[in-house]
C-alpha cells in the first residue's frame, strides 16, 4: 500500500513523524511529497534524515499532477487541499491538523471534506461534528506528543546545549503572529539568570523577511550563557518540551501541548499586532483568532506585562500543581487520550479501512 503525506510546509513534519514512524515494518510504500514554493533547500537534508522517500513538487498544483500520476492509496494532509475532487477516483484522503491552537480555521479547514480527519480532544470532536455533520472524524488523540508519552523523546541535552543540569528551566515558545516577542526586552535573560532558557521561535520568525526584527532579538538573547536559541533546522517543539519545567507563550498551541504534559504554563496576554489588525482593523484580528483568541482563560497563569513574570515565573515553579485541574480539563476537551498511542490508533485506522 503507497501512502503519502503531503509536506507542503517543512513545520507539518513534526505532527506527521509519530505517524509515519508507526507505519514502519508494516510492509507500505512511505512517500514525502515536499513543496519547493514553500520549503528551502536548506531543508533538505532534515527530510532526507526521516528515512523514507521524499519527491518534490513545485506548488499544489504540481502535486495534483504527481499524486494522479501515483496513485497513492493514502494521502495525508495537514492542512485543507483545494484539488481534492480532482485526486484519483481510488486516493483515500486525510487530514490531521498540525496544531491545535485556538485559530477558527482548526475548524474551517474541514470546509474541503477528506475520507477522514483525526481529531484530538473530545470537545473539539463534538464541535466539528456540529459544524460539518457529514464527514467523518475518529478521535485518536494527539500524535505530535506520542514519542514523549511512550518515552521514545530523550529531550534537549542541557549540557550539550551549555546550560547548567542544576538549574530550573524556562521555555518561551513565542509563535510569529500575533507575537509577544518583540516584547521582551533585550536583557530579559539576565533578569532569569538563575534559570535555564530554551527559546523555539516558530519557523516562519526565520523564513518570513518581515520578521528580521524578530530574528535580530533571537541574535542577542542567544549571546547570554543561560540561553540557548534552537536553530531554524531544529523543527520540532517536542525535544524542548521535554526538558523544561515551565513554558511561556501568547497564541501557540504549545499552550495546550506543554500543559497537557501536566507541567505549568504561563500565558502571556502582551503581544505585537501587525498593522493590519491594530486600531479600525482590530476586526480582522477578533475574526481571525475568534472571540477567545489568545487568552486560554483557567489553562494557567495569565500576565498582561513583561515585568509581571518576574514574580509570575518563580511562584508557578515553586507551586506547579496550581492550575493542574485545570490543566487534566484543557487535556480531555483538546487534545485527548494521552496514552502515547495516537499515531498507532491512526495506523490501524488506515488499515483497517483499506481492507
Amino acid at each position: 500500500m503507497l501512502i503519502v503525506f503531503d509536506v507542503s510546509n517543512i513545520y507539518y513534519l513534526p505532527q506527521f513523524l509519530p505517524v509515519i514512524r508507526a507505519f514502519w515494518g508494516r510492509k507500505h510504500r512511505i512517500s514525502l511529497v515536499c513543496h519547493r514554493n514553500n520549503i528551502s533547500s536548506k531543508y533538505d537534508a532534515e527530510l532526507d534524515s526521516v528515512g523514507v522517500q521524499s519527491i518534490w513538487v513545485a506548488d499544489d498544483k504540481e502535486s495534483l499532477t504527481l499524486f494522479n500520476q501515483l496513485k497513492p492509496h493514502w494521502i495525508f494532509f495537514a492542512n485543507e487541499y483545494k484539488y481534492v475532487a480532482q485526486l484519483p477516483v481510488n486516493t483515500r484522503t486525510v487530514q490531521l491538523g498540525h496544531g491545535i491552537g485556538p485559530k477558527p480555521s482548526y475548524y474551517h479547514k474541514s470546509s474541503t471534506p477528506m475520507t477522514v480527519r483525526f481529531m484530538e480532544g473530545g470537545l473539539r470532536l463534538k464541535k466539528i461534528k456540529e459544524l460539518y455533520p457529514e464527514g467523518e472524524f475518529i478521535q485518536v488523540g494527539y500524535s505530535k506528543l506520542d514519542p514523549i508519552i511512550n518515552g521514545k523523546e530523550v529531550g534537549v541535552s542541557l549540557s550539550e546545549k551549555g546550560l547548567d543540569v542544576n538549574k530550573k528551566t524556562i521555555l518561551y515558545a513565542p509563535t510569529f503572529n500575533p507575537s509577544s516577542l518583540e516584547c521582551f526586552p533585550d536583557n530579559w535573560p539576565e533578569l532569569f539568570s538563575e534559570y535555564n532558557i530554551l527559546i523555539k521561535p516558530h519557523t516562519f520568525t526565520y523564513t518570513i523577511e518581515q520578521y528580521d526584527g524578530q530574528r535580530k532579538k533571537l541574535e542577542r538573547w542567544n549571546r547570554c550563557s543561560n540561553v540557548y536559541v534552537a536553530g531554524e533546522l531544529e523543527l520540532s517543539l517536542v525535544p524542548f518540551m521535554k526538558a523544561a519545567d515551565i513554558l511561556l507563550s501568547e497564541a501557540s498551541s504549545s499552550l495546550f501541548e506543554f500543559a497537557a504534559l501536566d507541567k505549568p504554563v504561563i500565558v502571556c496576554d502582551f503581544f505585537k499586532l501587525k498593522w493590519s489588525y491594530r486600531g479600525l482593523f482590530h476586526y480582522r484580528f477578533v475574526k481571525r483568532f475568534g472571540k477567545d483568541s489568545v487568552l486560554y482563560k483557567g489553562l494557567g497563569l495569565h500576565v498582561k506585562r513583561f515585568k509581571e513574570l518576574l514574580k509570575a515565573v518563580p511562584q508557578q515553579l515553586a507551586n506547579p500543581g496550581q492550575y493542574s485541574k485545570s490543566r487534566h480539563c484543557f487535556t480531555r476537551d483538546h487534545v485527548g487520550p494521552m496514552d502515547g498511542n495516537a499515531s498507532l490508533r491512526i495506523v490501524r485506522w488506515v488499515e483497517i479501512h483499506s481492507e
